[in-house]
C-alpha cells in the first residue's frame, strides 16, 4: 500500500493567528498535491520571544483556537493531521505539555504524545542557552498508533538523539516515525541529516521530518530541511529554508521487503530494559 505524506516547513512567529494562517495554506497546498497524511513542525502555532510565551497560550487539552483550528482543517482537508508540538496545561501553572496531537481525516483527535527529551544545553558555537525545562513538564510514554498509513510513532526534536526511544517504538512493530523539530541552525547543519537516516537505517522505517526552518523575530535562526526519509536512508524530498513543504509515497510493501531480505532487527542480542 503506499500513500502520499507530507512534512510543513514553517518558519514561525509569536502571532498565533498569523502562525495558523501560514499552517493552513501550507495544508491545503499539500492536500491538494495528493497528501493524505500532512505533519507539521514544532512550535508550528507560537515560536515565542521566550520560553515562557508558549505557556501564556497553552489551551487544555480539546478546547483552544489552535485545537479549534486542528480539528477544522482536518476535516476541510479530509487529511490526518500529525500537529507538530503545541502548549497543553498542566497541573502547574507555570509549565505545559509540549505536546504532539494527532488527527484523523474527519477532525477527530485520536492520539497524544508529549515531548520526553527536553532541550537543556548551552551550544559552545554561539554561547546560546536553551532552558526548555523551565517551563516545559518532560512526558513519559512512547507512543505508537494504527493508521490508515502504517504503524505510527512519533520523536519530537531532542528525542531525535536518544535511539533507545526508537527502539522501543520498533519493538512496537512502528513503520513510520513522524519527528517535529525546530532544530537550531548551528546543531542542525551538523547533525540533523545524519541523525534522521542513521533512526529510518537503524530501525528499517520511514521518517517524516517537519521543521521549523528560517529568521524567527526573537532572533533565533532555525535549520530547516524538513525531508522524509525512507527505510534504506534515502532522502526522498528535502526542503532547505524558508515556508513549504516536502511530499513522498509511504510504501509499507518496500518496508516489507526490506526487513524482509535484511532482517537486522532480528538479529539484535541486546534489549532495552
Amino acid at each position: 500500500m503506499m500513500t502520499k505524506c507530507a512534512a510543513i516547513q514553517m518558519a514561525s512567529s509569536p502571532s498565533v493567528r498569523a502562525n495558523l494562517l501560514e499552517a493552513d495554506k501550507l495544508i491545503g497546498e499539500a492536500a491538494k498535491a495528493g497528501a493524505k497524511l500532512v505533519a507539521l513542525p514544532e512550535n508550528f502555532a507560537i515560536m515565542g520571544m521566550n520560553e515562557f510565551d508558549k505557556v501564556k497560550q497553552k489551551e487544555a487539552l480539546g478546547v483552544g483556537i489552535i485545537q479549534d483550528f486542528l480539528t477544522n482543517t482536518a476535516k476541510k482537508y479530509a487529511v490526518w493531521i500529525v500537529a507538530g508540538t503545541i502548549p497543553i496545561a498542566t497541573v502547574d501553572e507555570n509549565k505545559i505539555r509540549a505536546a504532539c496531537l494527532i488527527y484523523n481525516d474527519l477532525g477527530k483527535c485520536v492520539a497524544r504524545y508529549d515531548k520526553i527529551h527536553l532541550f537543556d544545553v548551552r551550544l559552545p558555537e554561539t554561547g546560546d542557552e536553551y532552558l526548555e525545562s523551565t517551563a516545559i513538564e518532560a512526558g513519559d510514554n512512547p507512543l505508537v498508533i494504527n493508521t490508515p498509513f502504517g504503524k505510527l510513532g512519533i520523536a519530537i526534536c531532542y528525542d531525535l538523539r536518544f535511539p533507545e526511544l526508537f527502539r522501543d517504538m520498533s519493538d512496537a512493530g512502528v513503520e513510520i516515525v513522524v519527528v517535529p523539530a525546530a532544530f537550531t541552525a548551528e546543531t542542525g547543519a551538523a547533525h540533523w541529516e545524519v541523525l534522521l537516516r542513521a533512526r529510518a537505517i537503524e530501525n528499517l522505517c520511514y521518517i517524516i521530518a517537519p521543521a521549523q526552518g528560517g529568521f524567527h523575530l526573537n532572533g533565533r535562526k532555525t535549520y530547516g530541511h524538513s525531508m522524509i526519509v525512507d527505510p534504506w536512508g534515502i532522502v526522498l524530498d528535502c526542503y532547505k529554508t524558508g515556508g513549504g513543504f516536502v511530499s513522498a509515497e509511504i510504501d509499507l510493501e518496500r518496508i516489507e521487503k526490506i526487513r524482509s531480505t535484511f532482517p537486522v532487527l532480528k538479529h539484535r542480542r541486546f534489549f532495552c530494559q
